[in-house]
């Protein structure tokens, strides 16, 4: 590379590069080609090459970038934005940019190399609607991947689950770990350089298509890990020896109290408690929330351990848990007739639901009784036998439920949006899937209630005191997202009395209330759920749109999930010195809530992408039959049904009646010749098979539900 001396002293001295960086940075040059550039320069044929080098060194650099028209210039002129990968199997993918801003569309020329799950900076095209440019990828989003191997002479390539990803891993001979032709494999991606990742197998997971390796398989695909390292688990062994006895100094004693745990008969691990008096016409409640933080000290390496992994996370088999089990199932689960330390919020609330006192105290319980939902609900409905077999709980019971429908009457009268979601809940017994019906019962709502209630008090003092925190937020949605909403609306006839500007919580609820015995509840409730935004962690208090509550926080779980530990400390610390825990804890929330919000994601998408595999499963020998379903989801390829214990299956759009289809998307509508298809709509469908690669059920159309 090079000029002539008297080309560099004439147009910018002895440092080409940094007089092309200088022009370009100030504007003089910026988004030019190098041609551009040359002709600027007035330079001949022989320098107007050597500027391109210079050009591209400077990208090398990274100084500029450069983009698929070959034109120089810096992020900020280029207008890119920082953001991430979201690729689609069929070759396409979308740009996601940090700032929230709207998604670009990046067709597969536009993407340069970049991959599924990358960090890139990117454009928006000039001329186009939402089409975007890859300028620079800034990290890897994947530095190990799953896959079959599949062996050549010479080594050989990981095939990725992830269909996403385009590439395949190419793994050089010396490299393949002894894997097998066609076994399913993790791999350490070693380099992007080149056409292709290449990689060596650093785990082979056994045979491809057992239902066990494919478990497994997803994951390793989601980082998650089943083992503790040996100094975490050898630290945990050590504090879940320690008596609690020995740490009853400053804690109120609630052991001669009636306090009880209600959670599902599978409950792995049991972090909370309830205790409920009625006297005078006021509830005293109190939450009692297992003390992990007596056990994880902040700095050690189970609170490392923990801050990586954020949260446990559930499959049906099996428990990947925040904490080792010497504490989440021992120590620090609030099991029947053990002693505990537990944190606990005492509230005092009147006849119509409002709180008139809250307060946070150190405590020690003895847990009454280990109750289950059904057991609760039992008492509830006063069946004779539950009575019988918990004579001491008729009473406390009767004013939990009392307590519980005003607290929700009262939640109703603020706005919360009550959207009626069902979750679905897989079984794994004795080797085999159960999908049982969906089921909500007053218990399901008692201990829903108190939790809200104590986050709400929790995070009211500590947002009085000035605390830092970290809390849980749920914005309203965007003025767009809700504008298309009442667009949805006006095209199904109803007629929105609320501003996409500035939409509450009672606007919805009131939308759903005025609905509730229409034919366009299911539909609008499904449509009004994707309008809304999703709840994350934030050290700042923006509220929570859909219970309705000016500030809200995570108290009620700290045996699974970081933030709700991270706040534990935050109010021990500030109960003893709290300039001391304003100090201590200025910088810690932003940290712990940003990492709590990915693992949150995380280990929803690995629990939803698991779930779906126990799904396929369980429908793989009811081939044949004949069910009634709701329309979930509107496509231009097909139609999404649930089945009403949850099970969701695509009919492609070749399988419906007519031969074309005109999807109209503003209306989650699918428009035949003879017929339609939209959300909410009740049909009947055949179970057609299962697609174990895409984990997918297939449906087939038989006719309209009645």
């Amino acid at each position: 590379m090079g000029c002539p001396y008297l080309f560099q002293k004439q147009v910018f001295g002895l440092n080409v590069k940094q007089g092309l960086l200088s022009k370009i940075a100030d504007g003089s040059f910026a988004l030019m080609t190098d041609g551009q550039i040359a002709r600027q320069l007035k330079l001949g044929k022989r320098e107007a090459f050597a500027i391109r080098d210079y050009l591209l060194a400077l990208v090398r650099e990274g100084e500029l970038l450069v983009d698929s028209r070959f034109r120089f210039g810096t992020a900020a002129q280029f207008g890119a934005k920082r953001g991430t990968i979201a690729a689609n199997e069929r070759g396409f993918a979308f740009f996601v940019p940090d700032d929230g801003s709207g998604d670009l569309f990046l067709p597969r020329r536009a993407m340069k190399d970049a991959l599924h799950g990358d960090t890139v900076l990117a454009f928006h095209v000039e001329h186009t609607k939402d089409e975007g440019e890859v300028l620079a990828v800034l990290a890897r989003g994947y530095k190990e991947i799953v896959g079959v191997f599949r062996r050549e002479k010479r080594g050989g390539y990981l095939v990725p689950d992830e269909r996403k990803f385009f590439e395949e891993v190419y793994i050089p001979a010396g490299k393949t770990g002894g894997c097998s032709d066609g076994m399913k494999a993790v791999a350490k991606i070693t380099s992007y350089a080149g056409k292709t990742p290449t990689g060596e197998i650093s785990e082979i997971l056994g045979s491809n298509g057992d239902f066990l390796v494919e478990e497994l398989a997803l994951i390793r695909a989601h980082g998650l890990r089943e083992e503790f390292p040996a100094d975490v688990t050898a630290e945990a062994e050590a504090v879940a020896k320690r008596d609690p006895l020995s740490s009853l100094k400053g804690r109120e004693d609630l052991r001669e109290r009636l306090i009880i745990t209600v959670d599902g008969e599978d409950t792995r691990d049991i972090d909370d408690a309830i205790s409920v008096e009625k006297k005078n016409g006021k509830f005293y409640l109190g939450v009692h929330i297992a003390d992990v933080t007596e056990y994880v000290a902040r700095g050690s390496a189970l609170d490392t351990e923990a801050f990586k992994r954020g949260t446990s996370v559930y499959f049906p088999d099996r428990v990947l848990p925040m904490l080792p089990r010497p504490l989440s199932n021992g120590i620090c689960s609030l099991n029947e007739g053990e002693v505990r330390l537990t944190l606990s919020c005492f509230m005092t609330v009147d006849g119509r639901g409002k709180v008139l006192s809250r307060r946070i105290a150190p405590s020690v319980i003895r847990s009454r009784h280990r109750m289950t939902y059904t057991e609760v609900t039992a008492i509830a409905n006063g069946e004779k036998t539950a009575l019988a077999a918990y004579p001491d709980l008729a009473e406390f019971v009767g004013t939990a439920v009392e307590l519980t429908r005003i607290l929700k009457g009262a939640r109703e009268e603020r706005g919360g949006v009550a959207l009626d979601i069902k979750e679905a809940k897989i079984l794994f017994e004795k080797g085999k899937i159960k999908i049982p019906a969906h089921e909500r019962t007053i218990s399901h709502e008692m201990i829903e209630q108190f939790m809200v209630l104590a986050n709400e008090s929790v995070a009211a003092i500590m947002t009085e005191r000035e605390m830092p925190f970290v809390y849980r937020v749920h914005e309203r949605p965007s003025e767009e997202k809700a504008r298309d909403f009442c667009d949805f609306l006006k095209e199904a006839g109803v007629a929105p009395k609320f501003d996409p500007a500035n939409v509450s919580p009672a606007d919805y609820r009131n939308l759903l209330l005025s609905l509730q015995n229409s034919p366009l509840y299911p539909l609008v409730n499904r449509v009004m759920l994707r309008s809304m935004m999703k709840a994350v962690y934030s050290p700042e208090n923006i509220g929570h749109f859909g219970l309705a509550s000016d500030c809200y926080c995570h108290f009620t779980s700290p045996i699974r999930r970081y933030p709700d530990l991270c706040i534990h400390r935050i109010i021990k610390e500030s109960l003893r010195d709290e300039e001391r825990a304003r100090k201590t804890y200025k910088n810690v929330v932003r940290e712990a809530a940003t990492r709590s919000s990915v693992c949150e994601r995380n280990a929803t998408d690995a629990e939803r992408d698991v779930d779906a595999l126990y799904i396929v499963a369980y429908m793989e020998d009811k081939i044949g039959e004949c069910y009634e379903a709701t329309i979930s989801g509107v496509t231009a390829f097909g139609v999404f049904a649930e089945l009403d214990n949850t099970v969701e299956g695509l009919i492609p759009i070749e399988a419906l009646p007519d031969d074309s289809y005109d999807f109209i998307e503003a209306r989650y509508l699918l428009r035949g010749t003879s017929h339609a298809f939209h959300l909410g709509e009740r049909i009947r469908v055949r179970i057609a098979g299962v697609d174990w690669g895409a984990r997918r059920v297939q449906f087939l159309f038989e006719e309209k539900a009645e």
